[in-house]
């Protein structure tokens, strides 16, 4: 098992999430490129972008948001572990949360249709 530089608790989660997916080091193709944006010279001369494709599924991730390399694969591989669980179906933390907030936009606009149109007659 891979570590990255985050805390054994992150990697002991990603490790955990990976098995229960049937994520395998070896599914995965990894390559390094130089990043963009800020970090200056650190940016200009060292690849820290990571980028994975999961090769049976077909899923790219492309991850620059830390300046360091090995926090970029971890958050690389944490970014692919949640598009294959929405691939596969499983309901996530986002999908509760986006279905939380159409609730909302929809009792929102069934108020305001109520308020403003019933105040017209």
């Amino acid at each position: 098992m891979l570590t990255f530089a985050v805390s054994e608790e992150k990697n002991r989660w990603l490790q955990e999430r990976m098995e229960s997916l049937g994520i395998l080091e070896k599914d995965i193709e990894e390559k390094f490129v130089r990043s963009s944006g800020h970090g200056g010279q650190n940016v200009n001369k060292t690849s820290t972008c990571v980028y994975l494709k999961h090769i049976p599924t077909g899923m790219e991730v492309k991850c620059m948001k830390d300046r360091s390399q090995s926090v970029n694969r971890f958050l690389a591989r944490r970014e692919l572990i949640k598009k294959i669980e929405s691939l596969s179906g499983v309901v996530t933390a986002r999908d509760r949360e986006d279905k939380k907030i159409r609730r909302q936009k929809a009792k929102r606009k069934k108020r305001s249709h109520l308020k403003y149109n019933d105040a017209v007659v």
